[in-house]
């Protein structure tokens, strides 16, 4: 995917194996109706399928990153009605974790509950100090949604997990990155310049690398050592056996930048 898109609620452009995504419903706050959601997950899936595209960045137009689910569009729905939305799709708000490319969340405002677990979800977190984060479940007579139980303890430990999940209170930028939500706290005119230049530096990297590494990094968390290790044995053997390996060690050689397919 090499042109950018301009119209609709989800913007794409892509520039040396990275791709920006961002969610443009500015008025809103980027919040997510249904079919804006679809078409989220859509567009992830598709870039994700691209082999063209190494890295994507994940933000959102205006004062906002995303505040979740679009509470006007709430209003009305049954339960029988939203067990068949949760049935009927294949992977919804949790695309991606399932998918094979890094994602880098550059968080540019407001943030909270499914926009909150979206950023989670990304692979690294970019925000500005300002940005308002707020999981907001608990004020809304909501679960934890999106598996934000097991993903967020697992980033910031289960009292600070616990903290935003039960009080639903609004942390600043700052204080998201103090106790390790966010990685990289920048200033609002650094945001995407800065998530953009990382992405880039891990699309440099070994496709089957990040695609491999970032399923072990899923699917390693709770298994039992001995299994991790066992797989991680015969991971090791396909690398050595593979075409990125053959040519970093050709790069190495001839003290040039490896050239990927």
């Amino acid at each position: 995917m090499t042109e950018d898109t301009d119209e609709g609620w989800i913007l794409v452009g892509a520039r040396d194996r990275v791709a920006t995504v961002t969610l443009n419903r500015p008025d809103r706050l980027n919040a997510l109706p249904p079919e804006m959601r679809a078409d989220l997950w859509r567009t992830l899936t598709e870039l994700d399928a691209d082999p063209g595209i190494r890295a994507i960045v994940l933000t959102g137009a205006g004062r906002g990153f995303c505040v979740g689910s679009d509470r006007g569009r709430l209003t009305g729905y049954t339960a029988d009605e939203v067990d068949r939305r949760l049935r009927d799709q294949q992977h919804g708000s949790e695309t991606i974790l399932f998918m094979e490319t890094p994602v880098i969340a550059a968080v540019n405002g407001s943030v909270a509950g499914l926009g909150f677990a979206i950023a989670v979800m990304a692979d690294v977190r970019f925000s500005v100090p300002a940005a308002k984060w707020t999981t907001s479940f608990a004020r809304l007579g909501l679960c934890a949604e999106a598996g934000l139980s097991q993903l967020l303890p697992r980033l910031v430990g289960h009292g600070w997990a616990s903290d935003l999940l039960l009080s639903a209170r609004v942390l600043d930028g700052a204080e998201a990155h103090r106790i390790g939500l966010v990685q990289y706290l920048v200033e609002p005119d650094e945001l995407l310049p800065a998530a953009q230049a990382y992405a880039g530096s891990i699309a440099a990297n070994s496709p089957w690398s990040l695609r491999t590494i970032r399923g072990q990094l899923r699917d390693d968390a709770n298994d039992d050592l001995d299994e991790v290790l066992a797989r991680t044995k015969r991971k090791v053997v396909g690398s050595i056996a593979g075409d990125d390996f053959a040519e970093a060690q050709r790069a190495m050689t001839e003290r040039r930048e490896p050239r990927f397919a």
